[in-house]
């Protein structure tokens, strides 16, 4: 049968949209222009310099420079507007140069779309109120040449860069700076395998939370410190003290581990139950997905925009299938309940919270509990309690756990 026949029984079929969607699937499949190759993410030079078989003894060393500050080459990907990694990674930056660190960031992006700009990155960073405002130094990654300068530890931000971080010749101490179980964002294929041997490379891992670090020692031996989740109670604080009717839902489809679609089947059952209750969704803009109830679509929010949309809303979906998020604690110190999977990478994260509504990822059983903070009859003096054990958090006690990790590692008095 030729192409043309099949097309024309298609049409006949299937409809104009079905055909059309077959052709681009077809187009798609032979040019794959957008599809991400596997090992796309990282520059084969930096997997090949690598042996991971082989241990090497990473020590600390005298500092190199005179000043007395050490000095840091941390090596990143580009930095996005509502990226809360990289927004956590630039926190603690900051606290480590406010300890006497030098920094020099080197921008590691291996895929050749989009171009990344550093003078655009800098600019964004300006604007953004999620990021603290650096000292820091920018540099391109080569691969040709990998990291150069003189340095007295390289820190690595995920399993691309940590391939990067060992090509660095003098043997001073690494550090990786572990955000999630990142084989986990993969099948079984070559992504997952040097995702997962990245653990393997010799480094001091430091990790939020408990759960993380453990998994990450548990799976393949790498030394784990953490630092516990907290919450910026200057900015994220209770303002509304009234009966709330709304909930809120962070979605970020392209996101896998945020479980967005699964999130969609949750506030599908609960507007059938309860089409009087608001649906807020943010973290992604939602307006063509084409979903079956009502919502206010909110978008990418700037995180200075975020508390005012939390104390508008009872409680909020959060699902996360790896590492939690910081987003459970951030709506409790608005008042609001956080709706959260029940799992261990969530209790062990957030130390069994018991202000955190912990369910079973269950549809049904999700809208009812969402529903039940709408309808409590002390709805809000429940959001008083909550928003109250929240009050006096700060950064301040885990940038000082990671200084003296960093303190430690890196043989600093």
């Amino acid at each position: 049968m030729s192409v043309f026949t099949r097309a024309f029984d298609m049409l006949k079929y299937e409809g104009v949209r079905s055909t059309a969607w077959r052709g681009a699937k077809w187009f798609d499949s032979r040019s794959k222009r957008f599809s991400e190759k596997p090992l796309a993410q990282v520059f084969p030079q930096d997997v090949m310099a690598v042996d991971w078989t082989v241990p090497r003894n990473f020590v600390a060393q005298p500092l190199v420079s005179s000043s007395g500050r050490p000095q840091l080459a941390w090596v990143i990907s580009p930095p996005g507007r509502s990226s809360g990694g990289h927004m956590n990674a630039y926190r603690f930056m900051k606290y480590l140069e406010d300890a006497g660190y030098d920094i020099t960031l080197f921008i590691y992006s291996a895929l050749k779309y989009p171009k990344v700009s550093l003078a655009g990155i800098k600019d964004m960073l300006s604007h953004n109120g999620g990021y603290p405002q650096l000292n820091a130094k920018y540099q391109m990654y080569d691969p040709q040449v990998g990291i150069t300068g003189d340095f007295d530890g390289i820190v690595a931000s995920d399993w691309p860069t940590a391939y990067a971080a060992w090509r660095y010749q003098r043997d001073v101490p690494r550090l990786y700076w572990v955000q999630d179980f990142e084989p986990f964002f993969f099948p079984a294929g070559p992504d997952y395998i040097v995702a997962e041997n990245s653990y393997k490379l010799g480094y001091q891992g430091i990790a939020c939370g408990p759960w993380l670090a453990g998994k990450v020692t548990e799976a393949d031996g790498m030394p784990c410190a953490f630092y516990d989740y907290e919450v910026d109670s200057s900015r994220y604080t209770r303002t509304n003290d009234a009966q709330r009717d709304e909930v809120f839902f962070y979605a970020r489809p392209t996101t896998a581990r945020r479980g967005t679609e699964f999130g969609l089947l949750v506030l599908d059952e609960l507007h059938r139950r309860r089409p009087d209750i608001v649906i807020n969704i943010a973290g992604w803009d939602m307006s063509t997905a084409g979903l079956n109830f009502p919502f206010v679509n909110h978008g990418t929010l700037d995180v200075s925009e975020l508390p005012a949309l939390y104390n508008r809303c009872a409680s909020a979906l959060l699902i996360s299938l790896t590492s939690v998020s910081l987003l459970p604690l951030e709506v409790m110190a608005c008042g609001v309940v956080p709706v959260v999977n029940d799992a261990d990478n969530t209790r062990i994260s957030l130390h069994n919270n018991p202000g955190i509504d912990y369910v079973a990822l269950s549809p049904r059983r999700m809208a009812e509990h969402l529903i039940a903070a709408v309808d409590a009859p002390n709805q809000v003096e429940h959001s008083r309690s909550i928003a109250k054990s929240m009050e006096g958090g700060s950064w301040a006690g885990p940038g000082e756990v990671v200084v003296n990790i960093f303190n430690t590692t890196l043989g600093i008095k």
